[in-house]
């Protein structure tokens, strides 16, 4: 009997082949020659990855998956290479990543895949530092984003049902895969590449709307060019719901019992088990308090997977950041929306730091591999710079006039109905609407503000709507014959998984009534707040910061950095909620709700010299923007 990711389980039952394994004691952990399974020494291409019995074997050699997953469009660009040799570093063979649709296609039949979403940059890079690749390419993908990666624009259809063979998302999703598949088909092992094994979508058991759906994201690929090792990964309660016939099913740890290693060797037989997504911790939610593991119990985990023969895939070897606002919500215990950070407790930070978990792994993973690890990188170091004390601002109001696209409508309409961004609809950020009312009364949002609506008055703040208050108290100033009320709707982040995504639609989702009238009609603006939008030409009239201004206004100032510049975080300790971008990048989203405390600004996004910062503050600004050399993620 072995302890098992923290409960008794007689896991021993699964083979023979693990019983076998499991008779070694923590001593005597067997030893593994993979010295010859390098991606730049192999040169013999011929079978892959393949599953013999109760484990992997790559070019018919033994192989143990010892995987971490890094997400490249959380990590800038010029980092990238530094991670990956940090991974290698510490002991691990493999590479996980996931390709997020809603970032490659932001607009319909338009595609992205160059700059900080460069995949095949990235894949070669991970080729190039001794790493093989698992990839994951959805179409959903999960991984806490915005829509589990789905773009935004696929709701613009009323009818559309997310997941399934749905004529309206699998138009889109072929289309989708016409762009990608050829790109990353040509780095698949047996054509000279780092890609071993491709996950098809991701945990569908627990989604299972439609049972030809798998089927049909398998063949997608399949007829595209794919021919590597296929999975599928589920958690441990819906395995059977989520495998698919002749596809390696792997297992996610959450929902872990015995049961879920009786239906493995039910569904598959004496197949290798990999842990697809073993981790630390969880992502961290806005007014919660931090997740925080437990190093002990992850080592003690980890070296029991590797007695019983066990593959991993640790999630995440480095979370990064949700740069911009591409980070999602959950609603397990009401909508909490995903933190700016995605840290995860990772081995590396996400500013690039090791942490003490990085270095006990790699201790571990020396001992008991003989692969050739590259030399450790040096540590990152931040930067606490002086503070920024000569502030700039100007109201949201003073801004609107310069916005060039207002749309006009006679109801409401939601972020993805709108005819912004070439007919495609708004993907994040915030949106106004405007109208005008010839009396006070009781304003009633039925439910229709996603996710939280600011309500002013003339330019007075009135109160807040969201998914929790349907109702405010206007009171009208008799003095004048209209007034102007304004609400102001942020997308905190759709939710990234669960059947609820089918309605994640933004901003005002239906009418809003006064007195139990819907009012009429509606100017909207489209505030994306991502980098097209803060690189605009604001107009000139910035006010100099003497005192705390009530928001929502936009806050500029001018850090000074060396040569060459060094990352650091922006504390957001004396500001309220808002959105901070450097040099036109966005670097997401803050609250003084908690528990996220400070931002993380990439040195690579500075300039040696004068760097400009704006931020869009929802409720009040401060005087000044401080900084620090360490992330403070809440406790």
């Amino acid at each position: 009997m072995w302890t098992f990711l923290g409960r008794p389980e007689c896991v021993l039952c699964l083979s023979s082949a693990l019983c076998a394994m499991a008779l070694f004691s923590n001593s005597q952990l067997p030893r593994l020659n993979q010295t010859h399974l390098n991606p730049l020494l192999l040169i013999t291409r011929k079978v892959g990855l393949k599953v013999e019995d109760s484990q992997f074997t790559l070019e018919g050699f033994p192989f143990r998956i010892i995987s971490g997953t890094i997400d490249y469009f959380r990590i800038p660009r010029q980092s990238w290479r530094l991670s990956l040799r940090k991974m290698q570093a510490c002991g691990f063979n493999t590479l996980t990543t996931h390709i997020p649709w809603n970032l490659h296609e932001p607009k319909v039949g338009q595609f992205r895949f160059t700059e900080d979403i460069d995949l095949i940059a990235f894949i070669t890079m991970a080729s190039e530092s001794g790493l093989w690749v698992i990839l994951c390419p959805g179409p959903y993908i999960g991984s806490d984003l915005d829509l589990g990666g789905l773009p935004s624009w696929l709701l613009k259809d009323p009818k559309m049902k997310l997941r399934t063979t749905y004529k309206g998302f699998t138009k889109a999703m072929n289309r989708y895969f016409n762009n990608l598949i050829p790109k990353i088909a040509r780095f698949q092992y047996k054509r000279g590449g780092p890609i071993i094994a491709v996950q098809v979508e991701n945990e569908y058991g627990s989604y299972y709307m439609d049972k030809k759906y798998m089927e049909y994201v398998k063949t997608a690929l399949v007829s595209r060019g794919i021919d590597e090792l296929l999975m599928t990964a589920d958690d441990g309660a819906n395995l059977r719901k989520g495998h698919l016939q002749n596809v390696l099913a792997t297992v996610h740890m959450k929902n872990i019992k015995k049961e879920t290693y009786e239906d493995l060797r039910s569904i598959q037989g004496r197949r290798p088990i990999l842990m697809m997504v073993y981790t630390a911790n969880s992502f961290d939610t806005w007014g919660t308090l931090r997740q925080v593991g437990d190093p002990q119990m992850l080592m003690k985990d980890v070296r029991e997977m590797f007695i019983l023969g066990f593959s991993l895939n640790f999630y995440m070897f480095q979370g990064g950041t949700n740069l911009g606002l591409i980070g999602g919500a959950q609603s397990s215990e009401g909508y909490t929306p995903v933190v700016t950070s995605y840290d995860y407790s990772a081995l590396v930070t996400e500013g690039g730091e090791y942490t003490v978990e990085y270095h006990e792994f790699q201790r571990f993973f020396h001992s008991v591999t003989d692969i050739n690890f590259s030399i450790q990188p040096k540590a990152t170091l931040m930067f606490a710079y002086q503070p920024v004390t000569l502030l700039y601002f100007m109201t949201l109001w003073e801004v609107l006039p310069y916005l060039v696209k207002i749309t006009k409508s006679s109801k409401p309409l939601s972020m993805e109905q709108l005819r912004v961004n070439e007919g495609n609809g708004q993907s994040f950020g915030y949106i106004l609407y405007e109208t005008l009312i010839f009396h006070g009364g009781l304003l009633t949002s039925r439910g229709h503000i996603q996710d939280r609506g600011q309500v002013f008055l003339d330019n007075d703040y009135v109160g807040l709507l969201d998914q929790s208050n349907y109702e405010l108290l206007l009171f009208k100033d008799v003095a004048k014959k209209t007034q102007v009320l304004r609400i102001l709707v942020e997308n905190q982040g759709r939710l990234t998984s669960g059947k609820g995504i089918n309605k994640e639609r933004k901003g005002l989702t239906g009418d809003i009534y006064l007195d139990k009238s819907p009012l009429r009609p509606f100017k909207i603006y489209s505030l994306e707040m991502g980098n097209i939008f803060i690189q605009r030409e604001f107009p000139k009239s910035w006010k100099t910061v003497t005192s705390q201004v009530q928001g929502p206004a936009f806050f500029l100032g001018y850090l000074k950095a060396g040569d060459p510049p060094q990352g650091t975080f922006i504390q957001i300790k004396g500001w309220g909620k808002g959105v901070i971008s450097i040099n036109g990048r966005s670097l997401g989203r803050y609250w003084n709700v908690g528990p996220q405390e400070t931002i993380y600004v990439p040195g690579s996004w500075l300039h040696p010299g004068v760097n400009k910062i704006i931020m869009f503050e929802e409720l009040k600004g401060d005087v000044r923007i401080r900084f620090a050399n360490k992330a403070r993620l809440g406790y």
